[in-house]
């Protein structure tokens, strides 16, 4: 991760805070480094475009672009955007009024006014790569998804791809990296910050050892730069395409886009006070879909939070593990008489103690693992954790039908019985906590402990469920838990800000 420091909108911003880009980009780029560290998402480099590292990279491939003879000189004018970074076509354009109440134009995608702007420039051969980037993309359909936003791309790559205009007046623009060998010429804010991911790489060095295996996790208003321009430059600078280009959509207030006039923005760091960092990580990843701006607002998080974490999947570890229902506080024994191993669970009519239900139920578990890293690993966060919260419920469905807490203890067949209820049941615990990890980091790792699994054994690579089914030996099995440390989740009550509002109502 990191942050993109050049530019003329950095420039004005740090003038009228009376600072200079510097100071500013070191203050927000800490203000960024210390949100993820906050929101516990780990990055193995946090890069800005202002490192020595950086701008050595984008000089090297400046002149790879120049060597190759895909820039040359040439006048540009157009409507300029200056929050965007970029030339807009009219057709990207509104006609709106200005605070004065004067006709102005602006973008139609931020709603930030335009200016026309008229300079000479170094010119990129955008055009020249119109074949290749179509060919690039229909002998890789996964390049870009969800598959939307590939067929945006498609669709743009049919229109006219005029050239691109890849540097400043740097009378203009003081803030970023000169163009090599004309002082006069800073090099287009977008083509230095593109090339951070090869710069973070080691480019032009030691970038061979991961590129082009990279995948870009980026927010659909951007997906030009990122799937058209991007893949031209780096083909022009003899470099393939990135592997993967993940794009998601936005997040809506209460069907509002976020924006600071309306004052709707939404603080995460009040909201991670507000919900826990884990409620609040796992209210984005369960509810945001990539393919669609998704809409936020404070009753849905406390609903979906109280119902799968604290109700769902606290009060089934609650319940499993309650002295009452085991007073050993051990993980039981599993029971093959209880719960035999049949070959296909749609023809039985359910043996020894277990229904047909509860066969169909271990199945969808069983194959719980490989689904959630196939959806891992395409970007669907969302499908992932629906497929967890589906399992969970049939587990607490499992628990309630079979009533373990009405069992005769006194009875060995019934303790066996109540013993391998109490075993699935701390399996199938023990498969959310290891595939949850990286969702809800702390809550997966309180329910782990408690299950009394070492931190060697929650990897997902080896994760295996109720071996004993299938006849081989389960290491818990047997084992003493972890101690007991009170609620998993905590129920979330709601906000103070919606109680106030209900007050004013």
């Amino acid at each position: 991760s990191g942050t993109d420091e050049h530019g003329l909108k950095i420039q004005q911003a740090a003038a009228a805070a009376g600072m200079s880009p510097p100071e500013l980009c070191e203050r927000v780029s800490g203000l960024f480094r210390q949100a993820l560290t906050q929101a516990a998402v780990s990055f193995t480099d946090f890069t800005r475009t202002s490192e020595p590292r950086h701008q050595q990279a984008v000089r090297h491939f400046w002149g790879a672009l120049r060597d190759g003879g895909s820039l040359y000189k040439g006048s540009y004018e157009g409507w300029y955007c200056t929050p965007e970074e970029c030339f807009l076509a009219e057709s990207q354009l509104a006609e709106r009024r200005d605070a004065q109440g004067r006709p102005c134009k602006v973008s139609l995608e931020s709603g930030h006014q335009v200016h026309w702007t008229k300079e000479e420039n170094y010119m990129f051969r955008l055009s020249a790569f119109r074949d290749p980037l179509q060919k690039w993309l229909r002998d890789n359909p996964h390049a870009i998804s969800p598959d939307p936003f590939y067929q945006r791309v498609l669709r743009w790559l049919e229109e006219d791809l005029p050239d691109l205009s890849v540097s400043r007046e740097r009378s203009r623009l003081q803030w970023g990296i000169p163009v090599p060998s004309d002082s006069t010429q800073t090099i287009y804010v977008w083509v230095d910050a593109l090339v951070n991911y090869l710069s973070v790489l080691g480019y032009p060095e030691t970038h061979g050892e991961w590129w082009p295996a990279a995948h870009h996790v980026v927010g659909k208003d951007i997906l030009k730069f990122h799937a058209v321009y991007w893949p031209a430059l780096l083909m022009a600078a003899g470099l393939p395409p990135p592997e993967r280009i993940f794009v998601h959509s936005h997040w809506t207030v209460r069907g509002q886009k976020m924006s600071k006039s309306l004052g709707n923005v939404i603080d995460p760091f009040a909201c991670i006070g507000q919900y826990t960092l884990d409620g609040f990580r796992y209210f984005l990843l369960r509810q945001g879909v990539p393919e669609r701006d998704c809409d936020y607002y404070d009753e849905k998080v406390v609903k979906l939070v109280n119902s799968e974490l604290a109700d769902a999947l606290g009060g089934l570890l609650n319940r499993s593990t309650a002295l009452s229902i085991n007073p050993s506080n051990t993980y039981p024994c599993f029971s093959e008489s209880c719960f035999p191993k049949v070959l296909d669970y749609r023809e039985t009519k359910g043996m020894g103690r277990a229904s047909a239900e509860d066969y169909e139920f271990v199945a969808s578990v069983a194959s719980l693992p490989l689904q959630v890293a196939s959806y891992f690993e395409g970007f669907q966060i969302y499908k992932a954790l629906e497929c967890i919260a589906l399992c969970v419920r049939q587990t607490n469905g499992f628990f309630q039908r079979h009533r373990p807490w009405k069992l005769n203890r006194k009875d060995p067949a019934e303790q066996l019985w109540l013993d391998t209820i109490i075993h699935i049941t701390l399996e199938c615990l023990r498969v959310y906590g290891t595939l949850l990890q990286p969702v809800i980091p702390h809550t997966a790792d309180k329910l782990l402990s408690r299950l009394a699994v070492e931190p060697e054994e929650r990897g997902l690579s080896g994760l295996t469920f109720l071996p004993r089914y299938n006849g081989k030996p389960c290491p818990f099995e047997g084992r003493q838990l972890g101690p007991d440390t009170g609620v998993l989740f905590q129920r979330l009550g709601k906000s103070r800000q919606h109680q106030i509002e209900t007050k004013k109502l």
